[in-house]
């Protein structure tokens, strides 16, 4: 177990070595089992953490005000839109100040090829750790739930399990980069083997994906590319089928629009679903474009288990708060 996290941003996945997440989840783990139990674990009493949202959110609030409440502390909510930033308050101002008033600074903030740089000078700022509640380019505590899930459903022993991680087309905007590339970061240390497939204008950032090769050679883990979604799905053991925005190719919403609604077949059903094992598990970090995006059929199917993941939020987030906040 690490004890060195007191203090620790969380803003890229790779902040926290392979070790340091075991420790999380170990963690999460525990806290999980007091919930179940009603055994109090106030170890944050007193203590409090700033929320700074720029981006709307359902599950990230919820499960960080709860998981605060729970640890016996209290998550002071803020709109963007209802502070001084717009009128002159930098990241410096942000971080020196809120990093006195509050025990942590968590932050979301999904602007492409603004938001990681705003948490990132934040946290140069501020005394207290900075927690990235997604970026335009990680979504570091979305994926630690999902690797303490896939853990739950598939053992501890990830070696040669098959991952996929595929766009799937959704009607509504342009969703952020940031889940695939923490995926494709993370799950290699883990001995996941990840295929990742996605339409040909889709692609991550390339210095992303050879990180993510470099990971996967060092940890003995497959990866591959691919641009067929049933190719991708075949004899999977792990179905991580979710939209984003081709930033690689366009910046613009009108072509990126344009471009999504191309790949209208890109849909997770459970014709797709019958390419993977029996028993494979179909995550999704929600919210889901119900049958665009993934059919209903799927999203509340035996194999689906997007419920779950959505719970391990509040779990995994008060792993690393209990760590870094105390």
């Amino acid at each position: 177990m690490q004890t060195n996290l007191r203090g620790r941003d969380l803003i890229c996945d790779l902040d926290f070595s392979k070790e340091e997440v075991e420790t999380v989840l170990d963690v999460a783990w525990d806290l999980k089992r007091k919930r179940a139990l009603g055994e109090p674990h106030a170890y944050l009493r007193d203590r409090v953490l700033g929320m700074l949202f720029f981006f709307s959110s359902t599950r990230t609030r919820c499960s960080f005000e709860a998981g605060m409440a729970q640890l016996g502390g209290h998550a002071a909510f803020i709109e963007s839109k209802s502070t001084q930033i717009a009128h002159g308050d930098t990241e410096k101002e942000i971080g020196d100040i809120l990093g006195r008033y509050f025990d942590g600074i968590a932050i979301r903030h999904c602007d492409w090829g603004i938001g990681n740089q705003y948490l990132n000078w934040v946290a140069e700022a501020s005394r207290s750790p900075v927690l990235n509640m997604q970026c335009d380019l990680y979504h570091p505590f979305q994926c630690l739930a999902d690797l303490m899930t896939i853990i739950e459903k598939q053992g501890r022993d990830l070696r040669r399990k098959k991952m996929v991680v595929s766009w799937a087309y959704a009607s509504s905007y342009l969703k952020p980069l940031s889940v695939p590339q923490s995926l494709i970061l993370q799950l290699p240390r883990f001995g996941l083997d990840v295929t990742l497939a996605y339409p040909k204008e889709f692609g991550l950032l390339p210095d992303t994906v050879e990180e993510a090769k470099a990971l996967a050679r060092k940890y003995g883990a497959g990866f591959e590319i691919v641009h067929d979604m049933d190719e991708a799905f075949r004899d999977a053991d792990i179905v991580y089928a979710k939209s984003w925005g081709p930033m690689m190719t366009t910046t613009d919403a009108e072509e990126g629009k344009r471009l999504q609604d191309q790949y209208q077949d890109w849909i997770t059903d459970e014709r797709r679903m019958a390419l993977a094992k029996e028993d494979a598990i179909y995550m999704h970090p929600l919210p889901a474009d119900r049958d665009v995006e993934v059919t209903s059929g799927v999203m509340d199917g035996p194999n689906s288990v997007v419920f779950d993941q959505a719970e391990n939020r509040l779990h995994a987030q008060k792993g690393v708060m209990a760590l870094t906040m105390w």
